[in-house]
């Protein structure tokens, strides 16, 4: 049995995410923690929020962030792959910055804009 503090939503409900009877999830009190709970034990995932260089505007980073979670193990070479980018203002809010991370289908993109 794995325990866990679900952060879907502010209430951290305690999980209990039995591995053996086919991930059964107890303690959470909607149907979020649960999808949480079975999705944190077989396959974890985040979204990457960071900044990359920007010239030309107001600041000298611009927030980026995946639109979508990736696997936490590609985190580190997703963050390496920042250090490279360097844009130009103006840039969009959803702009992409980086197209199709690592493989995974998510993308990093502009967090506001400049």
């Amino acid at each position: 049995m794995k325990e866990l503090i679900c952060i879907v939503c502010p209430k951290g409900c305690h999980l209990t995410v039995d591995e053996e009877n086919g991930y059964a999830v107890s303690g959470n009190n909607c149907p979020r923690g649960e999808e949480y709970g079975k999705n944190e034990v077989i396959a974890p995932k985040r979204t990457i929020t960071s900044t990359v260089k920007v010239s030309g505007g107001l600041y000298p980073r611009l927030p980026v962030k995946t639109d979508k979670p990736i696997p936490k193990e590609l985190i580190f070479e997703a963050m390496k792959l920042l250090d490279a980018v360097e844009l130009t203002a103006p840039v969009k809010v959803g702009d992409v910055v980086i197209e199709n991370v690592l493989g995974t289908g998510a993308n990093f993109i502009a967090a506001r804009n400049m």
